[in-house]
């Protein structure tokens, strides 16, 4: 079965023209989910609104208000939004173009892939496509999804392309308020190095195969043992060791991370042992450095 689109209206640049479609490119509909059921009977409730005064009401004498002082409403009827549709109801209008790592990350909010609406539609849309993906650029466009207008970047993606919506400025917090009173002065250098080793030692490339959502599996483990007529099984909460200092951690991280076979003694490594009261004479004086130097030793021996 297609999938249903959630948009249809036409992508516009200048005065070329394009009907397509939006799809949204995530789902939740594989998540869990449960509903509030009554303890004893076990039937679901039913959500219905009430009345402070009136009590239990129908859904179709509920109309839209906007509270503009505390308790004081003005009401909005259909008519009232209607007056207020613009253009990008059906339009797509692309405004600006900008480069790919321009739009911050924190602006990017619900993800849709698009595609052309037909057959007829094809060339043009592959035509865009195509400029955008060889230019590098994102086209910065309107359109009105619920009811109400986002703004969006439009990019190439495979064959189609890709429409994110984005947040207002005013949805996005400041930085200040949580960042302003951390210090910026620059990390000690060598722990600094060991913190980069540690990080190369991880390094990947990124699928999102490999990280699962682990809560997810257990809940319907635990669902699945129930329907059986088991007990869940608990799972134990990983011991936590005793708070270390920076230096010690970094240190026994990558030791963890990478140790190599045991090798047999040779003269070079008793010539280093003078090399390592040295360094213990250094951990007592900045045990923190020290046991980052520890924890390199322990990686590349």
């Amino acid at each position: 079965m297609a999938p249903r689109a959630s948009w249809k209206g036409y992508l516009k640049l200048s005065l070329v023209s394009c009907p397509v479609r939006l799809y949204p490119a995530t789902t939740t509909s594989e998540r869990i989910s449960f509903n509030q059921l009554h303890k004893k009977t076990h039937n679901r409730i039913n959500m219905k609104p009430v009345d402070p005064e009136l009590g239990l009401v129908e859904r179709s004498d509920l109309v839209k208000g906007y509270e503009y002082e505390d308790k004081q409403y003005i009401i909005i009827d259909d008519a009232d939004l209607e007056a207020v549709r613009i253009e990008s109801n059906h339009t797509m209008n692309i405004e600006a173009f900008v480069d790919e790592d321009e739009v911050d990350v924190i602006y990017q909010d619900a993800p849709y892939y698009m595609a052309p609406d037909g057959a007829m539609a094809e060339e043009t849309f592959a035509v865009l496509r195509e400029a955008m993906r060889k230019s590098g650029k994102l086209a910065i466009a309107r359109l009105v999804l619920s009811s109400r207008e986002r703004v969006v970047t439009i990019g190439s993606r495979e064959n189609g392309m890709f429409v994110c919506t984005l947040r207002n400025p005013n949805e996005v917090r400041g930085t200040a308020e949580y960042f302003g009173n951390i210090p910026a002065g620059k990390p000690d250098a060598e722990m600094l190095q060991l913190a980069e080793a540690l990080i190369k030692q991880k390094e990947t490339t990124f699928d999102p195969k490999n990280y699962e959502d682990r809560y997810e599996i257990a809940l319907m483990q635990m669902i699945r043992e129930k329907l059986k007529g088991h007990k869940p099984i608990i799972a134990a909460a990983p011991e936590r060791g005793n708070v270390i200092n920076l230096m010690d951690a970094l240190k026994a991280s990558l030791s963890q991370s990478a140790k190599p076979p045991a090798k047999s003694k040779s003269k070079a490594d008793e010539a280093e042992k003078p090399a390592a009261k040295a360094k213990a004479g250094a951990a007592k004086e900045n045990p923190l450095k020290a046991n980052l130097l520890k924890a390199v030793g322990k990686s590349k021996g």
